[in-house]
């Protein structure tokens, strides 16, 4: 069924969920305060640490990486001649790595842990429409069998802020081959 016959079925019932606004938070977070209910549950990820460049340089502080998202640029209280944007963030090294807006786009990515919804494994390379997130918009690509059960995601054009651990989403007209969780990006 679709959202809308869903709600549609919800209201002929008299359910209250029929009515109620769409919620991308995480329900069992009533405050939406991220930071502070990772930080109580893993206290490691809320160390502060440095705010580095691509180079290495310590630009400043952070209060833990939890506290930050590939593409952000809000919070990051360092000025600087340009804007800053969030580039990789470094759990190993509890480092948050900054650059401009312009290194955020990457032309491709790795994702493994695949999940084939309309197909079997792929065995060739394909040309599909892939999502990156939530909200952003569909882009021609390939996609590439790799070893290991994983796939390469090649954009026409590159995409800005290709994050590690979200899910990437491939599509053939309207219909949704399967997708896997992002590893890394790739130039």
């Amino acid at each position: 069924m679709t959202k809308p016959e869903v709600r549609d079925l919800a209201r002929s019932r008299d359910l209250p969920a029929a009515s109620r606004p769409e919620s991308q938070e995480i329900c069992f977070i009533p405050d939406n305060n991220y930071g502070r209910f990772l930080a109580e549950r893993i206290p490691d990820l809320a160390r502060p640490g440095p705010i580095v460049d691509r180079r290495g340089n310590v630009l400043g502080r952070h209060p833990g990486i939890i506290h930050f998202t590939i593409g952000q640029r809000r919070g990051l209280g360092i000025a600087a001649p340009h804007p800053l944007y969030v580039l990789e963030i470094n759990a190993q090294d509890n480092t948050v790595v900054v650059g401009p807006n312009r290194e955020l786009y990457r032309s491709a990515l790795l994702a493994g842990r695949l999940n084939w919804i309309a197909r079997p494994d792929l065995e060739r390379p394909l040309r599909v429409r892939a999502r990156i997130r939530y909200r952003h918009r569909e882009a021609p690509a390939t996609i590439v069998p790799l070893p290991g059960k994983k796939i390469s995601v090649e954009f026409d054009r590159p995409q800005r802020a290709i994050t590690p651990g979200q899910s990437v989403v491939v599509y053939d007209d309207d219909t949704v081959l399967g997708g896997g969780i992002i590893e890394t990006p790739l130039d």
